[in-house]
């Protein structure tokens, strides 16, 4: 617990300081908002396959950021969770010509647990002018299962016109033995940009036989389809 409380600090701290500095630097506000019909998070439905609303609020300057992130959750059996808050502090910048890398540290919270739910993690994504990327995360507490937990994911994008792209991912996530197995799960979307600020996406979601063991219920073959806007 004192481990995550200097976590939470240092995300805290970080948000402070880019506030603080907004006087002399230029700050951006950006923001986005999901209605989707299952939140699928690394393979797993969040919402036990209900739809989910969904919101964010992003502020940055200079590469440093803070951002704030919230949905809707249920999940089975009922563990007191209705509501999931991410709180995100990092940097992104680029790292040469047609390479971008962002860092950041997560905290992930579920008011109304007794912060038997909230946990923390650290990220790392490298990315390749937008047509693909590598993340790779790492938890001491993943999934608040008082484990360590590292997860990766291999991501590309086609784009398809002006319009249209396809999004293709494969993750997996190496658990604690005393946690639970390792497991993959993969994903395929097809998005389409209804206006400049809203896209209409369909994905389908699979994970192997490991996940369904892990997350019975939840994971395994799914469909989401989400509108999505920013602003």
């Amino acid at each position: 617990m004192k481990t995550q409380g200097k976590r939470v600090a240092v995300i805290a701290a970080l948000a402070v300081a880019l506030c603080a500095g907004s006087a002399q630097a230029q700050v951006q506000v950006s923001g986005n908002a999901t209605l989707t019909s299952d939140y699928v998070w690394r393979g797993s439905t969040q919402s036990d396959g209900d739809p989910a609303a969904q919101a964010g609020v992003k502020v940055s300057s200079h590469g440093w950021y803070a951002s704030g992130w919230g949905s809707n959750v249920s999940f089975k059996p009922d563990n007191g969770a209705h509501t999931e808050f991410d709180l995100v502090a990092g940097w992104s910048g680029a790292l040469a010509t047609d390479w971008n890398v962002d860092v950041n540290l997560t905290r992930y919270l579920y008011p109304g647990t007794g912060r038997r739910l909230d946990w923390t993690e650290g990220s790392a994504t490298l990315s390749w002018r937008q047509y693909a990327w590598l993340q790779v995360a790492h938890s001491s507490d993943a999934l608040a299962g008082g484990h360590r937990g590292t997860y990766g994911l291999l991501g590309a994008r086609l784009p398809l016109g002006q319009k249209l792209r396809l999004e293709a991912a494969v993750g997996h996530y190496w658990l604690d033995a005393a946690q639970g197995p390792d497991y993959t799960h993969g994903q395929l979307s097809a998005i389409a940009t209804l206006t400049p600020t809203w896209e209409l996406r369909a994905t389908v979601h699979d994970t192997d036989n490991a996940a369904r063991r892990l997350f019975p219920g939840a994971a395994g073959g799914r469909f989401e389809l989400a509108l999505q806007g920013s602003f």
